[in-house]
């Protein structure tokens, strides 16, 4: 098509919607956070974003509650968090168990047999968390050199507790991995007091950033696996022995980082450390148990029992009889507000709420149980 003839008025100025994010991710983005993506760009070898990266590394070293040197943002959505911990920990052969009560579950057992991982899998029902019994009794069946496990289902609303687990890991002499995505700046996650071996989660869920950093510890099992491996990681892109030299102290080119991006994380991070962890988990449960008491007394069950239930994230079963497309849309279209559908097994029958970060908010609890109540009832 010619210069001449082409329709730039079919690509009009963006002009988004003023939505109120109370889905499954991203949340509701601080608008602090927003102008440090402003900040004019300097090159990602310049002295001062070197010690910009520094200081993010400190920051997220408090929000991850580690000493771990190597803590790094990935340049990538959580996912790509996920796929550096599978591809620098798994080697072809290795045996990994995989437990799975969700979605995200299922994702790390296909990303670790994609490596080579020889996979086996212990499942619960979507909703429901592992116990140490059944980690101890398939180590005791199959021994592994990794051990994955999802902390916050983003796809269920579960929580899953990891202290005991992580010693029944280590007992075996196995590497720990941990998907934090759905509860690291909402809940404690608590790296070094759990023994986590590798950590990871996403920006734009409870630390309220846009999607593209993600977070990525790796405690000493971890580095000494990552070191003593007899093959390079197969991904390039996420070897963290190169990108942990851009990182630490080497400074090595690796690739260009993405400084607007990392500028946002770091206001986040500030943000976070600016309200203190523990005032920030007490938010995030006060605002979920406003949620969860409104829901039920709207007559609307929750999916998964109090004493497993994530702050973050609570998913609902849509009453017999509702299209929850249809309420969803209109909670959109009506009130700008969003929130998610059920994922996987859960589709069709539950909604998902998020009260995440900037997004877990008293006002949008309340908002959002009255347009509920209008719309239902």
């Amino acid at each position: 098509m010619s210069r001449e003839h082409f329709d730039v008025a079919r690509f009009p100025e963006l002009n988004m919607p003023p939505r109120i994010l109370m889905g499954p991710g991203p949340s509701t983005i601080n608008p602090r956070v927003l102008r440090a993506m402003t900040t004019r760009v300097v090159g990602h070898l310049d002295p001062e974003f070197l010690r910009l990266m520094d200081r993010v590394q400190a920051l997220l070293r408090y929000a991850f509650e580690t000493e771990n040197p190597l803590t790094i943002p990935i340049s990538g959505t959580g996912s790509a968090a996920m796929e550096a911990a599978v591809a620098n920990m798994v080697a072809p052969g290795d045996p990994v168990l995989v437990c799975v009560n969700g979605y995200f579950g299922l994702r790390i057992a296909d990303m670790a047999r994609r490596y080579g991982g020889d996979v086996a899998t212990i499942a619960r029902p979507w909703g429901e968390v592992f116990t140490p019994d059944e980690v101890e009794a398939a180590l005791a069946q199959r021994p592994a050199r990794v051990v994955a496990i999802v902390h916050a289902e983003t796809s269920t609303g579960a929580l899953q507790p990891l202290d005991e687990i992580a010693r029944v890991v280590h007992a075996h002499d196995a590497i720990l991995i941990v998907d934090a995505v759905t509860s690291l700046g909402g809940v404690p996650v608590r790296v070094d007091a759990v023994d986590i071996d590798v950590c990871y989660s996403g920006s734009q869920k409870c630390l309220s950033c846009p999607p593209g950093p993600s977070p990525i510890t790796l405690g000493p099992r971890a580095v000494a696996k990552l070191e003593q491996r007899a093959a390079p990681v197969p991904n390039w892109y996420l070897d963290l022995t190169m990108v942990g030299k851009y990182w630490g102290q080497e400074r090595t080119y690796h690739h260009t980082a993405p400084i607007s991006a990392i500028y946002a994380f770091y206001e986040a991070l500030r943000i976070v450390a600016a309200e203190g962890l523990e005032n920030r988990w007490e938010r995030h449960r006060r605002n979920a148990q406003l949620l969860w008491d409104g829901l039920e007394g709207l007559g609307l069950k929750l999916h998964v029992p109090l004493e497993h239930r994530l702050p973050t994230l609570t998913t609902v079963r849509v009453p017999d009889g509702v299209d929850e497309a249809a309420i969803r849309r209109r909670l959109l279209d009506e009130y700008n507000i969003e929130i998610g559908g059920g994922l996987g097994e859960l589709r069709g029958t539950t909604w998902r709420i998020g009260l995440m970060g900037f997004s877990s908010r008293l006002e949008n609890v309340v908002l959002l149980l009255s347009a509920l109540d209008r719309l239902l009832h």
